[in-house]
């Protein structure tokens, strides 16, 4: 089993969108049983608030379930849960990498997640809280998550 966390900072637009979508090519690629998927926040100013309701809408729109998703913080044991932690900014990285604990088991690989996005040319997935513009997010998360399956079919070919 594989298991997947999407960072961003209120855990209410980005993340939560990349962790309905990718479960969503999961599912469409018969994968659901393979890998695990939850997101979550640097900041603690939403926890157990449902998405924002442009990603509601977003997702609502295109049949994608967001249903039981309720935003939560990073916290330690997520080190130890996760193989990968995709942060969706720089400054998310930068927060989860400062968070890594100091002893432990590491398990997870912190990435960017428009390192996934290369020929994209940008560095960060824009934040609709702030922009507004979720169509734009929806369609980096896509891409992203196309990639990301790859990504992991490949360095687990077991999957």
């Amino acid at each position: 089993m594989i298991n997947v966390l999407f960072v961003c900072l209120g855990n209410i637009c980005r993340s939560p969108m990349a962790e309905a979508v990718f479960r969503d090519v999961l599912d469409k690629a018969s994968l659901s049983n393979e890998v695990t998927v939850d997101s979550a926040g640097t900041g603690d100013w939403h926890i157990g608030k449902p998405p924002h309701e442009g990603t509601r809408n977003l997702l609502g729109q295109r049949g994608i379930s967001y249903e039981g998703m309720k935003a939560r913080r990073v916290c330690e044991a997520d080190y130890s849960n996760y193989d990968y932690i995709v942060c969706m900014d720089s400054q998310n990285e930068r927060d989860v990498q400062q968070w890594l604990p100091k002893q432990g088991e590491i398990r997870a690989k912190v990435i960017r997640f428009m390192d996934l996005l290369p020929e994209r040319g940008f560095a960060d997935v824009p934040d609709p809280y702030y922009t507004g513009n979720f169509e734009e997010v929806y369609e980096l998360v896509e891409a992203g998550s196309r990639r990301l399956l790859e990504k992991i079919v490949t360095n687990n070919s077991a999957t």
